[in-house]
Parts: C-alpha cells; sequence; structure tokens
C-alpha cells in the first residue's frame, strides 16, 4: 500500500475501508491540485481585464489594495538578487493573492516597511475572513480584510470607483457584485473578497494586553477589489469518482468554498451529472445543515451530494447523522480542525502534503500524495483483503473436506483408509499452506470495484 501512496496507521483500517459506502471529502487540494492562480478581478467597480493590468487601477485605489495584500496576509515573497525566480510562500489561496500582487506592481518588502502593523485578526474558518489593523507613515489606522467574497461583500458600505471616488453601495451596485460573484462561481473559481475602512487612532487599545482581546470593527467596509482564483481539477479524479459511485460507494464534498463554486467542482470532478440536479437537499449550505435537529440531518444525510460553506463542526456532523443511518463512513481531511470528523469516522484519511501533525494523529491511514485517486486505491486494498480471505477459506475447506468425506467413505465401505495421518499431514503442509499463502497474497484487480460493498 506504501507503493500506491497510502500509509496504514491501524491494520485494522485497511479492511474496514473494504466496506465503506460512504467518502466525505474535502474538495481543495483532494479533488482540485490547490494550485490557485488568479484569473478574474473586479476593482475600482468594474472588471480588469486582464486581471494584473495595474493601468486600470486609480492611484489611492492601487496604494491601498497593495497595502491590503501585503500586510494582511500569512504569506511572504523573497525577491532574490538580480530579481529573477520570485519565491512566495503562504497558503495556495495567499500565494495567488500575493503573485496578483506582484502583478499589479507590489513591492512587498517596501509596502510593508511604510505602514506598522497594530493587531492581526487570523483567518477564522468560523467567520470566513481574516483582518489586519495597521498604522500607515501619516498616522492614519487602516484596517484590511479579506475573505469569503459574499460574506465580505456584505459588510460593505462604500467602494473606491475609478476615479478614486468613495462611493456609496446602492442596491442597485450590490446586486452587479453579487452578479459578478455568481458568475465567477459558476465557472468553478473561488471568490476572494478585498475590502478596507479608516479608524479613529484613539480609540485603538493603547496597551498590547487590551488590543489581544480586541475584536476589529468589520462593519462600514470600503471594497477595494473582488478577485476570482481558479484551482484545477486533478488529473484522474473523475475517473476515480465514477469508479467509485459505479462500486456502490457515494462520494460527498464538503468545502469551505461557495456554494457555486462547489456546484461548478462538483460536476467537473463527476461527482454531480449536471447543473440541472443541483437543488436542496442534494447541494446544502453548512448553515442551513447546522441549523437543523438531529432528526432533519438523519433524514437529508443520504441525499447530500455536495456541502459547500461549511465549517468543520458541519462536516463532523454530517458524518455522525451518516453513521447513525449506519453507514460506513471514510473522512478526508487536512487541517488541525478536521482531527474530530477523522476520529469520528470510521476511517479517517489523513493527507500527507498539506495535512497538520493533528490531523494525522486523527487519521487511520494517510495518503501521501493527498490525491482523491489514493483514496481509491485503498478502497481496492481493502476489498483484496477481503476477497482474499474468502479464497483462502474456500481453497481449505474444499480440500479439507475432500480429504476427509474420501478417508471416512474408504473407511466404512473397505475397512481401510487410502490417506494415513503422515500422508494427511503432507497433504495439510504442502498443498494446503503453498496454495493458501499463494491465494492470500494475491494483489488487488480492477474487478473487485465491480460489486458493492460488504456489510
Amino acid at each position: 500500500m506504501m507503493a500506491d501512496k497510502a500509509l496504514v496507521r491501524r491494520l485494522s483500517a485497511c479492511e474496514t475501508m473494504g466496506s465503506v459506502t460512504t467518502i466525505c471529502s474535502d474538495k481543495t487540494g483532494t479533488l482540485t491540485m490547490n494550485q490557485m492562480t488568479v484569473v478574474e478581478a473586479y476593482a475600482g467597480g468594474k472588471k480588469n481585464d486582464p486581471p494584473g493590468n495595474k493601468s486600470e487601477l486609480s492611484p489611492k485605489l492601487h496604494s491601498l489594495l497593495i497595502e491590503g495584500v501585503a500586510q494582511n496576509t500569512n504569506g511572504s515573497v523573497f525577491v532574490p538578487e538580480g530579481g529573477n525566480d520570485v519565491e512566495v510562500s503562504g497558503s495556495p489561496t495567499e500565494k495567488a493573492i500575493l503573485h496578483w500582487g506582484l502583478e499589479i506592481g507590489m513591492n512587498f518588502d517596501s509596502t510593508r516597511s511604510e505602514s506598522s502593523i497594530i493587531h492581526v485578526f487570523p483567518f477564522n474558518s468560523e467567520k470566513k475572513r481574516g483582518g489586519v489593523a495597521v498604522q500607515t507613515a501619516d498616522s492614519e489606522v487602516h484596517i484590511h480584510w479579506k475573505g469569503a467574497a459574499e460574506i465580505v461583500l456584505a459588510c460593505c458600505t462604500r467602494y473606491i470607483d475609478a476615479n478614486d471616488q468613495l462611493i456609496d453601495m446602492d442596491e442597485e451596485k450590490m446586486v452587479s457584485f453579487r452578479k459578478a460573484i455568481e458568475d465567477m462561481a459558476a465557472e468553478s473559481l473561488r471568490c476572494v473578497a478585498i475590502a478596507y475602512r479608516t479608524f479613529e487612532k484613539e480609540n485603538v487599545p493603547a496597551t498590547e494586553e487590551e488590543r489581544a482581546h480586541w475584536s476589529l470593527p468589520e462593519d462600514n467596509l470600503v471594497l477595494l477589489a473582488i478577485v476570482g482564483l481558479k484551482d484545477p481539477c486533478r488529473p484522474g479524479v473523475k475517473d476515480s469518482v465514477e469508479l467509485c459511485q459505479k462500486s456502490g460507494v457515494k462520494v460527498k464534498m464538503v468545502t469551505g468554498d461557495n456554494v457555486k463554486t462547489a456546484k461548478a467542482i462538483a460536476v467537473e470532478c463527476g461527482i454531480l451529472n449536471s447543473l440541472a440536479e443541483a437543488t436542496e437537499p442534494i447541494i446544502i449550505e453548512g448553515k442551513t445543515f447546522r441549523a437543523m435537529t438531529d432528526a432533519q440531518r438523519d433524514e437529508i444525510a443520504e441525499a447530500i451530494s455536495v456541502m459547500g460553506r461549511s465549517s468543520p463542526n458541519d462536516k463532523l456532523l454530517l458524518v455522525q447523522a451518516l453513521r447513525r443511518k449506519g453507514h460506513v463512513v471514510a473522512v478526508t481531511g487536512d487541517g488541525t480542525n478536521d482531527a474530530p470528523a477523522l476520529h469520528e469516522a470510521d476511517i479517517g484519511l489523513a493527507m500527507g502534503i498539506q495535512g497538520t501533525e493533528v490531523a494525522k494523529e486523527s487519521s487511520d491511514i494517510i495518503i501521501l500524495d493527498d490525491n482523491f485517486a489514493s483514496v481509491v486505491k485503498v478502497v481496492r486494498w481493502g476489498r483484496c483483503v477481503y476477497a482474499n480471505i474468502q479464497k483462502f477459506i474456500q481453497f481449505q475447506l474444499t480440500v479439507n473436506v475432500v480429504a476427509l468425506v474420501i478417508n471416512v467413505v474408504a473407511a466404512v465401505s473397505s475397512g481401510d483408509v487410502p490417506l494415513n495421518a503422515v500422508q494427511l499431514l503432507w497433504v495439510n503442509l504442502i498443498m494446503d499452506t503453498l496454495g493458501a499463502l499463494a491465494l492470500a497474497t494475491e494483489p488487488p484487480t480492477d474487478h473487485l470495484m465491480d460489486w458493492p460493498p460488504v456489510g
């Protein structure tokens, strides 16, 4: 199994995997490549084409955007001597946005030195956004937010237009921005909004201790940009999903992304056949599922194929509901907050590359290449274990029952046995043992995926 990129931490999990009826998979990095690039951008109230075209950005908008991209990030940019082959570090989303920042003319080190960070609100998977408060060179305080586009957009009351004017966000403009987000999501793009607001310097907590408990204001934001990031599907995932469905294993996608983005990727991966079938409860939002009672969740858990905008707790609730309905559930996860779901599931599959140590500790099997196709190989191995034990027992019973019947019948009818005790031992030792070993160590074959899971 190591050669198939699966590291087994608990041996019993291997056989259980052959009985799996449902796989709850993450989207980013498992079904997709986790190599993000910005392919669409809206700034100054209109679409920028191409997204890295800085000539379309007005001066104030340009400087605020660069400040927001450089300061509100966990990533970093290293420019070697000569300026070639810039190295960008951080999560795939951060890297994509930093690359886009470089395209629109950001100098990472000098931008960061021009303003100082007062307080950081790290990205929160419940709120789907992260923020930072910075003090600029002229002692102004700017609070920058970055996160799920529709959630950040809902907090915006103004936007900066192409002439650097602050314009109130009327209903018409709000609808046009929402439409832009929906259009990008329908093309399977992950949408991220970047916004900011000014803050009175005298209201900033004075001491470090007070700042540690300071909640950054999230209202009256000014929208700076909305970017669409493309994360291509992994090659071979569609075939793997089809193979699972053919063999009676249902694949469910649980993602923190926008429902429309999730829907488009699910069609691309073959989890949904077409966008037409993407209605509730096949597709559901995390908060809708969370608000239900246990009985309601049990009722619809089997029908769900895609869950969008979900938090790690929603994944846990889905696993619990499926197990109550008698399903054998495998779950893939990479974050520390996925640990409860990995632990709760019959089989926890942690990611070897993106996975945190906590996720790996809570898992039964580690998928070394983070690829969904390797998950399907693990299912084949699990079924192979079961099939091999069947072959082994079938063979042993056949040989032993035949030898026994011949001896008993011969002894009763002629009073003499054709095989004495030593000969029977030789038959057992050589024929049975070698034959059974050969059958028990057969590698998995494709036809194992032709029948439904065994209970």
